[in-house]
């Protein structure tokens, strides 16, 4: 295999990521992507990877048996030369292999030490297992999001990797600055139920302050209102419209030549009942595409509900490149973009323990 040249604003940087599930092994593809050099401490057991585990892409690839001793010293070595490592087991497995972060940080002080998990490194619930919506479930998040019936399940995407993998890049990247000024390290305890936390702050701030209801599909943004909701149209595809700010509102009414007096009060609750009928009525005489360039030329908030297929193919998608193909494999391309530095993906997913070779010399181990 040959050497892949890293680029991006974290290029330099070493990562040591012990393999793991959803978020870890997502957050180890963050900081490849932004040019950091990720080194992954494969298991022999289980299936290998394939080009479609696109969370495990740009890795460098090393099996170590972490019971075995000659292999557990590897594994100190490669940490003695991480600025930053990744674990995501659960509190007291590092511990147990002789890998916590006293260890590590007694050869290596400047180490950032990055833990992620559901319910934390402490608290009742830090041994016990769990899943995303488990972790929704306690923040309040999963009871809010729904229908009045029924919460709904809005995949992985808020626990494991908005309150999780994203918590952790942060407290990572703020750690590596204070140690590059301090030469210390430290232990980052992201919790995926206190990311979520903090991502509902402004949920919690309005229910706080009696603007928030704590009933399902009876506020602005959680499908109660008729102007922030979607509707069916008449091909069975879905439109989506969310013109809140009354410039937008009186824009849509206007736009969609619906009768002023039954929509002129657009707050009065009373009304919205009523008026999501008539909304629902009106999408249903046009296709999803012919409602999109019937609005194509007002701004009035305003986008089809596409499936994955078609977002991939988007002519917004294309133009900005938000996709890219790795390996036959469509798949995000590398973010945030910047101005300079520009992040990228350096290689797709390696099979286990292919760069053994070049780790060892990379990272200079004996």
């Amino acid at each position: 295999m040959s050497k892949s040249k890293q680029s991006g604003p974290l290029a330099g940087l070493k990562v040591l990521e012990f393999a793991g599930m959803g978020p870890a092994p997502f957050s180890g593809m963050l900081l490849s992507d932004l040019g950091a050099d990720v080194v992954r401490i494969d298991r022999a057991q289980g299936p290998d990877y394939l080009p479609e585990d696109v969370e495990s892409r740009g890795r460098h690839s090393i099996v170590l048996d972490l019971k075995n001793p000659d292999d557990l010293a590897t594994a100190k070595a490669l940490a003695g030369k991480a600025d930053i490592l990744i674990e995501g087991f659960r509190p007291g497995v590092m511990e147990r292999l002789g890998l916590d972060p006293k260890e590590l940080h007694k050869t290596n002080p400047g180490l950032v030490y990055g833990r992620i998990t559901g319910w934390g490194q402490s608290g009742p619930l830090a041994q016990k297992a769990g899943h995303d919506i488990n972790y929704l479930s306690l923040t309040g998040a999963l009871h809010a999001i729904g229908t009045a019936d029924k919460p709904a399940i809005p995949l992985n995407l808020i626990a494991d990797f908005g309150g999780g993998s994203l918590y952790l890049i942060m407290g990572i990247l703020a750690a590596l600055h204070e140690a590059r000024n301090t030469g210390q390290g430290q232990v980052i305890d992201a919790a995926m139920t206190d990311g979520v936390i903090s991502l509902m702050n402004m949920i919690y701030g309005d229910f706080n302050a009696g603007t928030w209801s704590d009933e399902r599909e009876s506020n602005v943004i959680d499908g109660a209102t008729p102007f922030y909701n979607v509707y069916r149209c008449a091909d069975d595809k879905w439109i989506s419209l969310a013109c809140i700010e009354p410039q937008f509102y009186r824009a849509f009414i206007e736009q969609a030549e619906l009768d002023s007096s039954a929509f002129e009060e657009q707050w009065r609750r009373e009304d919205w009942p009523t008026q999501k009928n008539i909304l629902a009525s009106l999408f249903l005489k046009k296709t999803r595409e012919q409602w999109i360039t019937y609005f194509e030329m007002h701004d009035v908030c305003i986008a089809p509900v596409l499936s994955l297929h078609e977002a991939q193919r988007h002519p917004h998608n294309v133009d900005r490149q938000s996709f890219q193909t790795i390996d036959g494999i469509s798949q995000a391309n590398a973010m945030p973009r910047m101005n300079k530095n520009t992040p990228a993906t350096a290689f797709g997913v390696h099979k286990k323990n292919v760069d053994r070779k070049e780790i060892i010399s990379r990272w200079d181990i004996e």
